[in-house]
């Protein structure tokens, strides 16, 4: 008996562990269903019903004006992952725009999988936190340093990641 119940904890933890390496987070209640109209780069994308979105907490290479280094694949992967009519769910930050008039959001992919924070842990992005809008900066910088631990994304390029 004793056994199968430690089979079973540790059946249990193997799929906690699996589920937070995921980028999964479900999210909390109240979230707003959109679609992408079309992803302009890693970090800032278009989604029906309220435009152009900068994902909070998060910041990718640049790819307009100088192009920064892993900045390509930054953008690359969002729009593989985001093609237009991608339904998405989000949450608008405490500070609802920023200076440039962009929705500042928090976004979630429809099968519940946390899109900034899944930037980040993959090495796409870099941690970001301009408050108010500082929900899941911890989260962020905890996926920020097990991507860099892994060598993941531009974590990977030496001077790549500063």
């Amino acid at each position: 008996m004793r056994r199968i119940a430690f089979l079973l904890l540790l059946a249990i933890a193997a799929a906690a562990l699996a589920w937070l390496g995921s980028g999964r987070d479900d999210g909390p209640g109240g979230l707003v269903e959109a679609r992408v109209d079309h992803v302009t780069d890693g970090d800032t994308l278009w989604l029906t019903g309220i435009g152009k979105v900068r994902l909070i907490g998060i910041d990718t290479p640049e790819v307009y004006g100088q192009t920064e280094c892993y900045g390509r694949q930054a953008s690359a992967f969002a729009k593989r992952l985001l093609p237009p009519s991608t339904p998405v769910r989000y949450r608008l930050g405490p500070e609802e725009r920023d200076r440039y008039g962009r929705a500042l959001a928090y976004v979630w992919l429809h099968d519940g999988r946390f899109l900034n924070r899944m930037l980040v842990s993959q090495g796409y992005a870099t941690p970001l936190t301009i408050p108010p809008n500082v929900d899941y900066a911890d989260r962020f910088v905890r996926a920020a340093r097990a991507a860099r631990r892994a060598g993941r994304g531009l974590w990977g390029i030496p001077g790549c990641a500063g």
